[in-house]
């Protein structure tokens, strides 16, 4: 959500080399970056999903049967 809040618009890059302005301050550009973030997260859930299953399975195999 950082595209969209008010520090987007006066980030240290937008200040330092005001050309950029026009281009991080699009609409596709913000939602670009939206977008590559959640795509980020869905990655990162994903990968912990399958972090916490094999811990499961490994646990399961690892008990003494009785």
């Amino acid at each position: 959500m950082l595209p969209w809040s008010p520090f987007w618009d006066n980030n240290y890059f937008v200040l330092e080399w005001p050309s950029l302005r026009p281009f991080l301050t699009n609409h596709f550009v913000r939602g670009g970056i939206t977008g590559l973030g959640g795509v980020n997260l869905v990655a990162g859930f994903a990968d912990l999903s399958l972090v916490f299953g094999s811990r499961e399975s490994r646990d399961a195999t690892d008990r003494p049967v009785a």
